[in-house]
């Protein structure tokens, strides 16, 4: 239990501890300036949606009310076996491209739409996010650097529709996506960020590999342009807004989703791993994606160890003491989010903690039993139906 305890806690310590740090202060001290400039590319944004017709509307609208030369860009969207009118809605704009498809699954739909795409850069985003009004031209400021092969956008959450603010596990995602943030602009200030959010991303589109199936298509896609030797770099001023998942259960099976598809990801890009071509990125890639994916074991085992080493020492029942007043808040915010714990910072942050480590240990099983998840239906609310009630 001793030797236990102590291996969890150096896994666990380099994970949330050691690596931030690291690459915080690598961004500060090695900084890689990236050449952005006021450029106009023709932009292809695609947009692979199934069963979207709810808020596809309002999601074009802001991608059309977005401040960029209308004669230079185009839309696409690539329905994908929807049966609830997602492509009559879409088509009700004649500047949309639909592309009518039975359900092939995101990343065959993707590749229908890529394949059809005319501009020098291809822009991703979900069906369930709003544009800023600069989203566009900020994300494609960076592309004057020829440097830079991939631009990832900022991804900003909203309230759920109907509520005024967030509290439960939703408060601690946001906290979550707040840090992240501040490890994604370190990143790429130091070199590449490890890979970009579905919300908002932009590639080159010479260097747009097809997406295979059974993988986060936005990790996959964005990651292409490092295994080819360019940097993709953070647009942090390049926003799109989405509501966060109504409830603890919707939240928890979308991270199951995206942790599988995530970790599949990594075993396709496995090659970005090598240091000795890769650098200071396998580093980064391999905490952030495989460590942190998995981390829901060395916690459990950690758990376990101080329960069983207690009686050695003042140490051990201190470990003990500290997970039991993060456990305890995190799983009754899970079980009641509008508890008075739910609704604390503490909470909040701890309910998040909880959720999405107990998503990793079933997302590592999923990998080592080889089960995959190639379809799903849509969990978050679109940020876009708020505006219909506005």
């Amino acid at each position: 239990m001793v030797i236990v305890f102590w291996v969890s806690s150096a896994l666990i310590a380099q994970t949330y501890v050691v690596f931030p740090l690291v690459a915080l202060l690598r961004g500060r001290l090695r900084p890689r300036p990236v050449l952005a400039a006021d450029i106009t590319p023709s932009v292809s944004v695609v947009i692979a949606a199934h069963d979207e017709a709810e808020g596809i509307e309002a999601k074009l609208r802001s991608v059309f009310d977005a401040d960029y030369p209308a004669e230079l860009l185009e839309v696409l969207v690539a329905s994908d076996g929807s049966t609830d009118g997602t492509p009559e809605e879409a088509a009700r704009d004649e500047r949309v491209r639909v592309m009518v498809l039975s359900r092939v699954g995101k990343a065959a739909a993707l590749n229908e739409a890529i394949a059809a795409a005319s501009g020098d850069v291809v822009v991703f985003t979900d069906a369930n996010s709003r544009f800023a009004p600069d989203a566009l031209r900020r994300l494609v400021r960076p592309f004057a650097d020829p440097a830079v092969g991939g631009v990832a956008g900022d991804q900003r959450y909203e309230p759920p529709l109907g509520a005024a603010t967030v509290h439960g596990t939703a408060s601690g995602e946001q906290r979550y996506w707040n840090f992240d943030r501040l490890l994604k602009k370190a990143e790429s200030a130091g070199g590449s960020v490890i890979g970009a959010t579905g919300a908002l991303y932009a590639v080159r589109r010479d260097l747009i590999c097809p997406v295979p199936d059974g993988v986060t298509d936005d990790f996959t896609t964005s990651t292409g342009v490092i295994e080819q030797g360019r940097r993709l770099v953070f647009a942090g001023d390049a926003t799109v807004y989405e509501a966060v998942a109504a409830t603890a259960d919707a939240e928890f099976r979308r991270k199951v989703r995206v942790m599988t598809r995530g970790l599949q990801a990594v075993v396709y890009r496995r090659r970005l791993l090598d240091p000795r071509h890769h650098g200071f990125y396998a580093y980064q890639l391999f905490n952030h994606k495989v460590l942190r994916r998995v981390m829901g074991i060395p916690l459990l085992a950690f758990l376990v160890a101080s329960l069983g080493a207690a009686g050695r020492g003042r140490l051990y029942r201190l470990a003990l003491v500290a997970q039991l007043a993060v456990y305890v808040p995190g799983l009754v915010t899970l079980a009641n989010p509008d508890s008075r714990i739910g609704r604390s910072r503490l909470g909040g942050v701890a309910g998040y903690f909880c959720l999405v480590n107990a998503s990793g240990i079933v997302a590592t099983a999923n990998v080592l039993a080889g089960r995959r998840i190639d379809r799903w239906e849509p969990e978050r609310q679109h940020s876009m139906e708020r505006e219909k009630v506005r």
